[in-house]
């Protein structure tokens, strides 16, 4: 019998290395399509909810409002949306010189937890991209700006460099946190396909209603669409609604520049997920529906997170973050229940109240769905990520005929454009 085993297991790890194989082989030009840019939204409708809704189910696409997913989800629907709130990341200083350098705030470095560094009072370290870099490389520049009624003056010093980035050191007097001198100081960074300045309006309509927790220098544009009136619509259906958090990084616009994705390096996110939706999802009958792709990654990356427990209990942090193409080289099977409860069984002996952790995920077609039973998501970009996570969900041979339609029915595309629900 143990025999028997380890033809079994070596025949599973050989499967798994050739869908490894093929996904990484994938050309992203089979990923392309022609998006003209008077179909790029360059603002949202002044009705967010009142925004165009195509809906894929069961093979066929029909038209609907954004007001209508409460009626349109199964009854048993359960909701997850991500509660990030996206930051005033884009920070701007002039040197004597009159040179304009502008700092991009991504992830912190010191404090590295995203709750403490908002709350520091006089200095932090972010790991950010420089504009104008070759116009600064040595000494500070600094700025007043009025922060709670108070003259601040921040200043900012080039650290180490990393990669395209940098760790940018940041000072301050007035005892303020960092993230009221975000607040003051910063402006929201819209994506740059929109190809404007930001405008006041974007401070709101770049900011799901549900946003509280921050960290994003991107918003997860799915969950735009949603105003009060449609989740209290959803309640009163009976459709269950919970949150996670996924802090956006600037990777998510990131083109794939090679030919084939097994040259891209997907960008690393942090997570966190609470111990009781870790619990329910173990448990629940509910079909699972994930608003935007964030949620998608969050929630599958939840599965890879419990099958390292399963093997290896007392994991570190850093053994627990799931790279790019664990899914593909995973060869041992345990149910979603079981790799829910190990982080539930982790938790509980670290006491504590969620899963912090990050991902690489790479979803593309290959990929198998173990959580998510349905999504909610817009128009995504030609030859990226999100359009391989979506053509994964769909089908390879459904994606392009899902754009095509949305195309030929004037559907607005992109962060400010119409939505879509993907129902199997």
């Amino acid at each position: 019998m143990a025999k028997k085993c380890c033809i079994f297991a070596h025949s599973n790890a050989m499967t798994e290395m050739n869908t490894l194989d093929k996904v990484r082989n994938l050309h992203i030009a089979n990923y392309n399509y022609s998006l003209p840019d008077e179909r790029i939204a360059k603002h949202p409708l002044a009705a967010r909810e009142q925004c165009k809704l195509l809906m894929y189910k069961c093979g066929k696409i029909t038209e609907h409002h954004f007001s209508d997913v409460p009626q349109l989800l199964p009854g048993n629907s359960m909701l997850v949306y991500n509660n990030t709130r996206v930051i005033n990341a884009r920070l701007r200083f002039k040197k004597e010189t009159g040179s304009q350098i502008e700092i991009f705030c991504l992830e912190p470095v010191a404090p590295v937890d995203y709750q403490l560094i908002f709350q520091t009072t006089s200095t932090c370290t972010w790991l950010c991209l420089v504009g104008n870099s070759k116009r600064w490389k040595h000494g500070s520049l600094s700025q007043q700006v009025d922060v709670d009624g108070k003259r601040v003056v921040v200043s900012a010093t080039r650290g180490e460099r990393r990669g395209n980035s940098f760790e940018i050191i940041f000072q301050w007097d007035g005892g303020v946190t960092f993230a009221s001198v975000l607040e003051a100081l910063g402006e929201i960074p819209i994506p740059p396909y929109l190809n404007r300045g930001t405008e006041k309006s974007d401070t709101t309509d770049y900011q799901t209603v549900y946003s509280h927790i921050d960290g994003s220098v991107a918003a997860p544009t799915a969950g735009l669409h949603f105003t009060e009136q449609v989740l209290d619509d959803c309640d009163n259906r009976g459709i269950e609604r919970r949150e996670l958090t996924l802090h956006v990084g600037a990777g998510t616009f990131q083109p794939v520049k090679s030919d084939s994705i097994g040259e891209h390096d997907m960008h690393t996110e942090f997570i966190s997920v609470p111990r009781d939706l870790l619990a329910e999802l173990a448990s629940t009958g509910r079909q699972v529906i994930a608003v935007g792709t964030t949620s998608v990654r969050t929630l599958e990356s939840l599965y890879y997170v419990g099958q390292i427990l399963e093997y290896n209990p007392d994991a570190t942090e850093q053994q627990l973050q799931v790279t790019q193409w664990m899914p593909y080289t995973t060869p041992c099977e345990i149910s979603v229940a079981k790799a829910l409860g190990n982080i539930v069984d982790y938790l509980d002996r670290h006491n504590a109240s969620a899963y912090l952790g990050s991902t690489q995920l790479m979803i593309a077609p290959g990929f198998k769905y173990r959580i998510v039973g349905g999504m909610i998501t817009n128009f995504h970009q030609p030859q990226s990520t999100l359009l391989l996570l979506v053509a994964a969900f769909v089908g390879d041979d459904k994606w392009r005929e899902i754009y095509n339609y949305a195309l030929e029915h004037d559907f607005r595309f992109l962060s400010y454009g119409d939505a879509c629900l993907f129902l199997p």
